[in-house]
């Protein structure tokens, strides 16, 4: 390894940071030229946290067998994350590991390098240190390559790297100084890549799907709002202020579990969710046709009723406050795009067919229904032989009464 090799090293690992490559490929190239060129790499991992609302950060191997995944997401590994997001016997023998590991140690000592020779009297040390002498590696080094505090992102604070060796006599002190050479420009292009796909993550989780995607793609100007024909979803939750009222300590976490039931029920037909207003959902439904759109949200809300519905056994036997969803289906001609202030900016979607499924939703209470429908989602294709009328009713806000369906289950 000469100076040659590690400017070409840094400039593909530049180039690669820019363009944007898949992480497990950065890793996978990067430790292919350092065999190449005489580095005795047998096994690498290099993880990053991340900003995810379910896992803590993402790991990538190199060297492993064909059965064994490249590319790992983890979960939380501090007792407080894994105390919000709810027990789970795999997250906790996590934190079990990692509380053993190298770069946890190197965490409390500051250390941004660690070595340990492998053999059955150091074994026990770590806990990677047992697997890793069992796969025939001889030697271990761990690296922290730390970002500045400009430069952190919430749990983002720096690119963990480790490198292993089955050379006889370990990694020579020429092969660890070239390592400490290679690590920083590795993890730069790591995190480049890695803020990339974190950015679009946390447009998808807070904005939704689509709405994320849109952003992204440069839709950001205050008052650009497209004009577009959909089915809107309004749903709600029965009686949650009294719940909120007679055990406040349950209430986020009552709202997850239903959130979770209905949000993926939207998501699994193709339905998109444009905000969530304490226990409400407003989702709407796209598609060439009226007729795709409408069918799409049916099933979506059958779909939803049975996860809340299995939801309630679990949250009942398990002595939880339940509830149950009301829900409003209309469609009709909205606005969706950026809305607000110079400072503060919202992707929603606006027009009187959202006003109305809003009121429709609310209606729900008082004719005792858990879905209501409006005519103009009934009269589309044959939808209305799939429902019954329960009435006309007068709607806050709407000139004229309106007929309302529910679903038939007999037909």
């Amino acid at each position: 390894m000469n100076e040659a090799f590690f400017t070409d090293l840094s400039t593909w690992l530049t180039q690669a940071g820019l363009a944007g490559t898949p992480e497990i490929d950065i890793v996978s190239g990067c430790c292919e030229r350092c065999v190449a060129a005489g580095l005795p790499l047998g096994r690498t991992q290099v993880f990053i946290d991340t900003l995810h609302p379910v896992h803590e950060g993402r790991l990538f191997r190199w060297g492993f067998g064909r059965g064994e995944p490249s590319l790992l997401d983890y979960g939380r590994t501090s007792p407080d994350a894994l105390a919000a997001s709810g027990p789970d016997a795999l997250d906790t023998e996590a934190i079990g590991r990692w509380r053993r590991s190298p770069f946890y140690r190197m965490l409390q000592t500051g250390d941004s390098v660690f070595r340990r020779r492998l053999s059955v009297a150091t074994e026990e040390d770590f806990s990677p240190l047992p697997d890793l002498l069992a796969a025939g590696m001889t030697d271990y080094v761990a690296i922290i390559t730390r970002f500045g505090a400009e430069g952190a992102i919430g749990e983002m604070d720096g690119v963990y790297s480790s490198w292993t060796t089955r050379a006889p006599g370990g990694f020579t002190d020429r092969h660890i100084t070239a390592l400490q050479r290679i690590a920083p420009s590795l993890a730069l292009a790591i995190k480049s890549v890695s803020l990339a796909r974190m950015t679009g993550t946390l447009m998808e989780t807070y904005l939704g799907r689509d709405a994320g995607q849109r952003v992204l793609s440069g839709r950001i100007v205050r008052g650009i709002a497209e004009r577009i024909d959909a089915v809107i979803w309004f749903s709600d939750l029965h009686g949650f202020t009294r719940i909120t009222d007679a055990a406040p300590d349950q209430v986020i976490p009552l709202l997850n579990d239903y959130s979770d039931a209905i949000v993926s029920a939207i998501h699994a037909y193709g339905g998109d969710i444009v905000k969530l207003i304490g226990d409400g959902t407003l989702a709407i439904f796209t598609a060439e046709d009226r007729m795709h759109a409408c069918d799409a949200a049916l099933s979506a809300a059958t779909a939803a009723r049975q996860s809340v519905a299995e939801l309630k056994k679990r949250r009942t036997s398990a002595g939880k406050p339940v509830t149950d969803m009301y829900l409003g289906l209309h469609v009709g001609e909205v606005y969706y795009g950026n809305i607000g202030s110079r400072e503060r900016l919202d992707f929603t979607v606006v027009g009187p067919a959202v006003n109305e499924v809003s009121r429709i939703a609310a209606m729900c209470r008082s004719v005792d229904q858990p879905v209501l429908i409006s005519s103009a989602f009934a009269d589309v294709g044959d939808i209305k032989s799939r429902l019954v009328s329960v009435g006309r009713y007068a709607l806050r806000g709407v000139s004229q009464p309106q007929e309302l369906f529910t679903l038939d289950h007999g037909a």
